[in-house]
Parts: structure tokens; C-alpha cells; sequence
């Protein structure tokens, strides 16, 4: 009666030896971007898709590889009413590459529209972007609930892990007074720059020493004015960039890293705040230009999550990571084991005693009388006689 119990215990070791040693299944490819049905939208078919930035603008390919594009898919939707949605989706490696495509796409005649991280509308047509995936969707007729409807839909889209959802740090330094709405833009790259009209070209940019571009309108007393801000890895960069473009701009005093002016059709000012070259340009005074530059302030902030372009740090950084991750895994292999083989010791010699382990035929004590020796030891340092020894008679 008892022998059921013991096969009993095999299925139980059989389930965690599964656990523990069953091969991890392959790594799959990314989540799909868009949904199969959000707030009663069907889609119709398969979604299409591509990794080439041709298929998802062939205009402006070029730049969507600035932003380092992954992949695109295209989808309709339709609801019971009759009415259909059109979604174009572009995913990027990072938000700094969704949010710059936003604003590369953006439009100043659009309205605000509060659908993902940021998102706007022109009539049928709402751009957002979340993570760091770009949406277009456009509908066939648009109604009050256009906005929930894409609001859940955001809510599904896949999201980036770690730095790569964090925004470009120096673009918060542009002023928010003054500033017109769905002006800004971001430039990580000579062709995006090349579709823009700019006091500085893409030489005195140069891209090539790692530097990032935003730029926006503002509405001065005295006219609009463009306000750039050009951020480089070091101060340094930036204090001999900003050298570079008073001299092609034929500033008189090339070495002056604050407030300049120059000669020329409307007006040229420029700054150094800490890593960031500050340009404003346009139709205004020089008052007004002075104003603007003075909102711009860097201050320097630590952070540990900052994304790096060094692939031998970010390699660096991975093999570090997988190392101490394979040590937790094979540390906790080893405890979960011997819990496992402690536990299943201690079961069966609950259910057979002396029958599997500590059988008394296969065990063998050995016993060094220590005891025994250190007692004997000590009578004899006392001068005690032994019991077969004769006394000596002297």
C-alpha cells in the first residue's frame, strides 16, 4: 500500500526539472505595431509591412533614416457604420527618432490634440506620436469620438524599454514665452536640416561632431524671430563651433562666445550656454533678440539613464549585464537544486525510513575515542598510578 506513495514523488520532480532546465524559447521579432481591433475598429486583412524607409515615405526616405527608422506598417479599419481608418505607423529605435519625424511632419496650421505623448489634427488627418512610434491616421469622416478612439489605440502601441524612451535633454531649454505653436523641430541629421530655412548651414552645424538641432518661432514685439539650439557632447565643441559660424558670418570679433551681432539683412545673434550654441535671427530689434538669447540657460543635470552612441560603451555595458545575470541564474539553479534534493532526502525518509537512506547494513561510524585518550592523559599528568604497573618500592 504504501509503494503508490513513492511513485508519487517522481511526477513532482519530473515538473520542476521542466521548470528549471526546459530551454528558453528563441527570441521572436518585434511586437507588431498596430492592433487587430481597437474601440470597435476592425482592421481589414493583414497589416503590410516593410523595413524600408522607401515604402513609408520615398520623398523624404533620407531623412527618416536621420531618425534611425526600424520598421512601418500600414492598415484600414472599418466600423459597423460604414466609415474607415486609414493608419500609416513608423516605429524608431528610440523616441528621439518618433519625436523628431513628429516634428519634421508637423504642421504650423494643425491643431493641438491631446492623443499620445504629443499629437496634432488637420481636419480628417491626426498625427501623434507615442514611444517611439509616429502615427498618421486619417479618416473617412471624423466625429467627437475620433479622439478617445485614438487615445485607446496609443494605449497599445508597443513601448520602447529603458533610455531609449527618453527624450533629447537639451531641447527643454527652448523658451516656452512667446513661442508659436507647432513650431518646433528637431534635426539629427544634414537632410532634415537641408529641408528647413536656417541662419546656419549644415557645415557650421556638423553633424559629423555629434551635434543635435531644435529649433522654433517666436513672436516678438518687434516681429518673428527663429531661435536654433545647437547642442554638442562638450562645451568645448561648442565654444569652437560657435567660433566657426561668427566667422563665416563675419562677425568683428570672432572669439566673443556671448552675445554678438553681425552686419547683414535683419538680424544675427548668438550665444554659448555650456554645451549649446543659442542662434536668433529675423526681422526683429536687437533688444528683442537679446531678450530671447537671455532665456536660454544651460544647466547641467546628472543622469544615469542617458542613451550613448559609443557602441564599444553600449557593448561594454551588455556583457557586463549578461555576465551578472548568468551568475544570478546559475546562483539560483544551485539553490532551487538543493532545496529540491534536501527536500526529496528528507520525504523519503519519512515514507521509508532506513529502507533508502541511512540503511544501518551501509553505514559505517568510525570513532577516534578522543574522550577516552584525553582523560587517560590527564590522570597520568596527576601522578596517577596505573592499575598494571607495580608500585616502585623505592
Amino acid at each position: 500500500m504504501r509503494f503508490p506513495r513513492f511513485l508519487l514523488v517522481f511526477p513532482i520532480l519530473g515538473g520542476l526539472s521542466a521548470i528549471l532546465f526546459a530551454a528558453p524559447a528563441p527570441a521572436g521579432q518585434a511586437p507588431a505595431i498596430l492592433p487587430r481591433a481597437f474601440a470597435g475598429w476592425q482592421m481589414q486583412g493583414i497589416a503590410q509591412k516593410s523595413t524600408n524607409t522607401a515604402t513609408a515615405d520615398p520623398t523624404n526616405a533620407p531623412v527618416l533614416n536621420e531618425y534611425r527608422f526600424s520598421d512601418f506598417e500600414s492598415a484600414t479599419y472599418t466600423r459597423d457604420d460604414g466609415r474607415t481608418l486609414k493608419i500609416r505607423a513608423a516605429r524608431f529605435t528610440d523616441a528621439s527618432g518618433a519625436f523628431g519625424a513628429y516634428t519634421f511632419y508637423l504642421q504650423p496650421q494643425m491643431n493641438k490634440e491631446q492623443v499620445g505623448d504629443q499629437g496634432a489634427s488637420l481636419g480628417d488627418r491626426v498625427l501623434f506620436y507615442r514611444g517611439h512610434v509616429l502615427i498618421d491616421a486619417q479618416f473617412s469622416k471624423e466625429t467627437p469620438m475620433s479622439g478617445a478612439e485614438l487615445r485607446e489605440l496609443a494605449g497599445t502601441l508597443p513601448r520602447p524599454g529603458g533610455s531609449a524612451g527618453n527624450l533629447p535633454s537639451f531641447i527643454q531649454f527652448l523658451p516656452r514665452r512667446q513661442y508659436i505653436a507647432n513650431t518646433q523641430k528637431y534635426v539629427m541629421g544634414p537632410a532634415a536640416l537641408a529641408s528647413l530655412e536656417l541662419p546656419v548651414s549644415v557645415d557650421q552645424v556638423d553633424f559629423g561632431a555629434s551635434s543635435e538641432l531644435t529649433l522654433a518661432h517666436y513672436q516678438t514685439p518687434s516681429g518673428e524671430a527663429t531661435l536654433v539650439l545647437i547642442y554638442y557632447p562638450t562645451p568645448q565643441l561648442a565654444a569652437e563651433h560657435l567660433r566657426r559660424i561668427e566667422g563665416s558670418h563675419g562677425v568683428a570679433d570672432p572669439g566673443h562666445s556671448g552675445v554678438s551681432t553681425i552686419n547683414g539683412s535683419g538680424t544675427f545673434f548668438d550665444k554659448r550656454t555650456g554645451p549649446i550654441v543659442a542662434v536668433a535671427s529675423g526681422g526683429i530689434s536687437d533688444s528683442d533678440a537679446k531678450t530671447l538669447l537671455g532665456m536660454v540657460n544651460y544647466e547641467a543635470s546628472v543622469t544615469w539613464n542617458t542613451p550613448t552612441s559609443d557602441t564599444q560603451v553600449r557593448d561594454l555595458y551588455m556583457l557586463i549585464l549578461n555576465i551578472v545575470i548568468l551568475c544570478a541564474i546559475l546562483a539560483g539553479l544551485a539553490i532551487v537544486a538543493g532545496v529540491a534534493f534536501g527536500g526529496f532526502r528528507i520525504l523519503m525518509k519519512r515514507l521509508y525510513p532506513e529502507r533508502i537512506f541511512d540503511r544501518p547494513e551501509q553505514m559505517e561510524f568510525i570513532s577516534l575515542h578522543l574522550t577516552e585518550t584525553a582523560v587517560k592523559g590527564a590522570s597520568t599528568a596527576r601522578g596517577d598510578v596505573a592499575p598494571n604497573r607495580p608500585p616502585n618500592p623505592s
